[in-house]
């Protein structure tokens, strides 16, 4: 089986960290690079963390010494690089947009975290057990970024994607909106 090549955006904020630990011995991805903001960019993962590891485990050993890229300047580069990005910076809203859509623009795909393009109409929010149907829009976003291969694709926030795949299948079973 392929394994992707992936870069992580905001790869030392809490979600980047969550990230690294879950995709670092992943059978389908593997972690080509990581980015973070201008202050960390050129510095060892080790070095621009250092006691801002929040996770239990350790830092793994495959990404400690990856020298990061910077996440703003370096666009081309790292699109250059990867399969796609998953994206979990901490800016403001209509920067996240941009700099997202600077990502796909540069045929780079972008699976986000962030919460900045929930409400646009032709990007998707996918739970996969749910509404895999959404992903159906990307050829209309392509085509209003003008791109072949970039999009932006985002997942819902922490509490819907815990309880909704559950509460899909009780619905299969026992439809909620049926007459009483």
């Amino acid at each position: 089986m392929k394994q992707f090549d992936i870069g992580i955006i905001g790869a030392t904020g809490m979600v980047g960290q969550r990230f690294i630990t879950l995709l670092h011995d992943h059978p389908w991805f593997k972690i080509k690079l990581l980015a973070a903001s201008p202050r960390s960019a050129g510095k060892k993962y080790i070095e621009a963390v250092g006691s801002r590891w929040a996770m239990s485990e350790d830092i793994p050993q495959s990404v400690r010494d990856m020298v990061l890229y910077d996440a703003t300047a370096d666009v081309e580069k790292i699109a250059e690089q990867v399969d796609f990005v998953f994206c979990a910076v901490d800016m403001k809203k209509d920067e996240i947009k941009a700099l997202e859509e600077r990502y796909a623009k540069a045929e780079c795909p972008v699976v986000s975290n962030n919460s900045a393009h929930r409400h646009t109409p032709d990007v998707p929010m996918i739970i996969p057990e749910i509404n895999p149907q959404h992903l159906e829009i990307i050829p209309a976003q392509r085509e209003r970024l003008g791109t072949k291969r970039g999009f932006v694709a985002v997942k819902s926030n922490c509490s819907l994607q815990s309880y909704l795949p559950a509460l899909a299948v009780i619905n299969s079973k026992y439809p909620i909106d049926r007459a009483i």
